[in-house]
This record gives C-alpha cells, sequence and structure tokens, in this order.
C-alpha cells in the first residue's frame, strides 16, 4: 500500500502500519456533500438549509483534513498545532451557519448576535478538533470514539424536538458515519493509521456538523471525556512538566505508573490489553452520547 509507514510502539515487536488512511474518509465525505449541494441547484433535494449546510461541512472536512495532512508532513508543534483549526472555521463564519441564539443552562435562550460568528463558532470548532486530536496512540482510539460522538449527534437531530433542532441536517451525516465505521474497522484491528488528517477531519466535521444542527449542547455533553482527557493532559504539563506514557509488559499487555490522561487512568497499575482499554474508553463515550441524546430530547 503506497502510504508512509508508521511504528506501532504498544504492539510487541513494534511492527508498522500504513499511515494516514484518514484521508480517505475526507474524499468520500466532501464528495457526497458536494453531491448534495448539486443534488439540491439541480433537482431541488434536499432543501436549501441542508444543501447549504452540505457546503460548509464539506469545506470545513477539506480545510480539517489538509491541515492534518500538513502536520502528518511537518510534526507541528502543539503551540501552532492548537491554533490551525481556527482556519477550518472560516466556511461556517463566511456561510452564516448555525443560529446566534443559543440556549444555556442558566441564563435560557440568549441571542449572541455578531459574537456567536466570531468568537463562539471558532472557539468550538478549536476546542472540539484539539481535543479529539489528543486522545489516540491506540488502536481504534481515534476512529470509534469520534464514530460514537457522532453517531449521538446524529441521534440527537433526529429525536430532539423540531423547535430545537433541524431533523433533516441528519442527511449530512450518512456517508461520513458509514465512512468512519469502515476506518475504524480496520484501525481497531491494527490494520492501518488514520493519522492527524483523519483525527483533524474527524474533530471538525463533530464541531461544524453541532453548530450547522443547532446541537452545539450535545456536543459538549458528548466530548466531555474528550474534555476531561485534554484537561488532565494540559495541566500535569504546564505545572509540572509531565507526559502521559503507557508501558508494556513481556506479554504485550499496557498499564501506567501515573494518571496524567484517561488512558494512563484507566491503566493505572492495572495492565490491560490494548484492545480491552480501547473498549472502556470506547464505553464512556457511549455513555456521554447517550446522556446526550437524552438531553436533547427532553430539552
Amino acid at each position: 500500500m503506497p502510504f508512509p509507514r508508521a511504528v506501532d510502539y504498544h504492539k510487541p515487536g513494534r511492527p508498522t502500519v500504513p499511515n494516514g488512511l484518514g484521508v480517505f474518509y475526507v474524499l468520500v465525505s466532501s464528495a457526497y456533500l458536494f453531491a448534495l449541494y448539486a443534488s439540491h441547484a439541480f433537482w431541488g433535494f434536499p432543501d436549501e438549509a441542508v444543501a447549504r449546510g452540505a457546503l460548509g461541512l464539506a469545506a470545513c472536512i477539506l480545510f480539517g483534513g489538509f491541515l492534518g495532512l500538513l502536520d502528518d508532513w511537518m510534526d507541528l508543534r502543539w503551540r501552532y498545532k492548537a491554533l490551525t483549526p481556527l482556519i477550518a472555521s472560516l466556511p461556517l463564519v463566511a456561510l452564516r451557519q448555525g443560529h446566534p441564539v443559543m440556549a444555556t443552562y442558566l441564563f435560557g435562550k440568549v441571542n449572541f448576535g455578531i459574537f456567536y460568528y466570531l468568537v463562539i463558532v471558532p472557539a468550538i470548532v478549536t476546542v472540539t478538533t484539539n481535543v479529539v486530536n489528543q486522545l489516540g496512540g491506540l488502536n481504534g482510539l481515534e476512529s470509534l470514539c469520534p464514530l460514537t460522538v457522532m453517531a449521538g449527534l446524529a441521534l440527537a437531530t433526529f429525536l430532539g424536538p423540531a423547535r430545537a433542532v433541524r431533523h433533516e441536517a441528519v442527511l449530512l451525516l450518512l456517508v461520513p458515519l458509514m465512512a468512519l465505521a469502515i476506518l475504524g474497522a480496520f484501525n481497531f484491528t491494527g490494520r492501518i493509521f488514520v493519522g492527524n488528517v483523519g483525527s483533524f477531519s474527524f474533530g471538525i466535521t463533530l464541531a461544524a456538523y453541532a453548530i450547522i444542527a443547532n446541537v452545539e449542547q450535545a456536543l459538549l455533553i458528548s466530548i466531555l471525556p474528550y474534555i476531561a482527557n485534554s484537561s488532565m493532559i494540559l495541566l500535569n504539563y504546564f505545572f509540572w512538566r509531565r507526559l502521559p506514557k503507557l508501558s508494556m509488559t513481556p506479554d504485550g499487555r499496557l498499564y501506567a505508573d501515573h494518571r496524567r490522561s484517561l488512558q494512563t487512568l484507566l491503566a493505572y497499575r492495572r495492565p490491560t490489553s490494548e484492545r480491552a482499554l480501547v473498549l472502556k474508553i470506547a464505553a464512556i463515550f457511549v455513555a456521554s452520547s447517550a446522556l446526550a441524546v437524552l438531553a436533547t430530547v427532553l430539552s
């Protein structure tokens, strides 16, 4: 396979695996979304709101894929990589995607006006993309967790009250979900890595879709495990200059002697297989996504 190979550090013998296969997600998803936009232009289906959402989401995915590919090539430092998703938010701002009136838990509905497009939209895209990108390193982790959140957002859109969400926006995720599920199957079995091109585009898909479909609160609840993981990593780095690291036993099981991330927290002094650890983390995302769907339905 003509893809660069990366070392799988959490396997005995450290085999090399094709890396950067997330580019297929970018190509397939963006092609589907442009096809939806063309379908509206020629035949009037889907409606204009979904077509505009498809255009914005496709542009964001392409931006995210390019930025992730750039990081795969150049290995950007975190201080620069953390700000690159700001560029990917430009299509949403330019197309005025989303609604400036947002429901808040403390103050009810608040109209943020132009502040929504200039500050809130870029912040949602930047934070979501970065926290998604920070949870990785294990086979399946970079694909199964975003897949779970994406499925939760689709359900929240489909089941949520009509006054609060755009039900028809779920069309935007049909092919991205299938593409991510296929990549997830190969990634979980250790046959491929999705690379930063994958994790960037997955994160931007979640953020952009939540804005387009008006399910920002569901996104916030769904990505709480991501936020917890990133908070643990950043606090340990900025205060004690310590980074998380998993160790491996002679028989290939993973463990940690510290608790500096979600992975090391679950593997703390508890040797476990890589697949078991990934499934435990994915189960946490299933719970947070289910809570997000429930909160949306009951809102």
